[in-house]
């Protein structure tokens, strides 16, 4: 008889992915507290609050944050708008190249960084923009457009028609079926798919290193500091503090989109 229950070996081989893949992540937290300066030894000789408040006190470390902040923001607002507007015409309407469109709209995330890092340095410079912090922008938006636009489309493809015929029948405009019956439909939709764009733009690295020109975001800032063995405290607590910044975003958008079981 088939047993539904996993196997001894199989739930060790799991835990031990699990473990090799968090460990170094469990090893920047601890490091983060750790009171010794070179931040190298293990176990740590004592914990610490000292090198957060160090870590906050440097101005380059608060210019970095807010560039990053500023950045996510402003890209995952354009990738709301144009996802969304993207899924909403690509979702009942079959037309010729909807499929080139579909594929032209993941492009972005399927290719390697580095590749569409290239791509958009080479067409700012032709364009005669200078990298700052528009172009930054304009790279994280790119890709932040695809994952807004998976999750409105997913959602659109499980939002039944009949309510909206149902509504336009009873008598509601455009306006008001958008706002009473789409806009509820997709809000969890649209949340996660902000909240994702905005963990990926936070702590993007690649598409940035080609479209920064001399603006540094948290990210490139942990690049720079690899350099200066000397500063290992104050980057492993920024370290930390990028990980949270994605990770716990990540969690929310998953939990905002799991499928709940069916209630009887």
């Amino acid at each position: 008889m088939h047993s539904e229950r996993a196997s001894f070996g199989l739930k060790l081989a799991a835990w031990g992915g699990l473990v090799f893949l968090h460990f170094p992540i469990l090893m920047i937290f601890l490091y983060a507290f750790n009171a010794e300066r070179s931040g190298a030894s293990f176990p740590p000789k004592g914990l610490t609050l000292n090198w957060f408040r160090l870590a906050w006190s440097r101005e380059d470390v608060r210019e970095a944050i807010s560039l990053s902040l500023q950045v996510a923001s402003l890209a995952t607002v354009i990738a709301l708008l144009l996802g969304t507007l993207a899924a909403a015409a690509l979702w009942r309407r079959d037309f010729f190249g909807k499929q080139s469109l579909s594929l032209l709209l993941m492009l972005p995330l399927a290719l390697p960084g580095i590749i569409s890092g290239l791509a958009l340095l080479s067409a700012f410079k032709r364009l005669g923009i200078e990298p700052g912090t528009l172009t930054i922008v304009i790279g994280h938006a790119t890709f932040c457009v695809v994952i807004v636009y998976n999750n409105v489309i997913a959602r659109f493809r499980r939002t039944s028609h009949n309510l909206i015929e149902a509504s336009m029948d009873l008598g509601a405009d455009g306006w008001q079926t958008f706002r009473h019956i789409v806009l509820p439909n997709l809000a969890t939709a649209l949340l996660a798919g902000g909240i994702l764009a905005f963990a990926l733009s936070f702590d993007e690295i690649i598409v940035t290193t080609f479209t920064a020109g001399h603006e540094r975001t948290l990210p490139l800032w942990l690049l720079n500091q690899l350099a200066r063995p000397r500063d290992v405290p104050i980057t492993n607590v920024v370290a930390l503090l990028v990980m949270l910044t994605t990770m716990l975003p990540i969690l929310a958008a998953w939990y905002l989109t799991r499928e709940k079981p069916s209630q009887a």
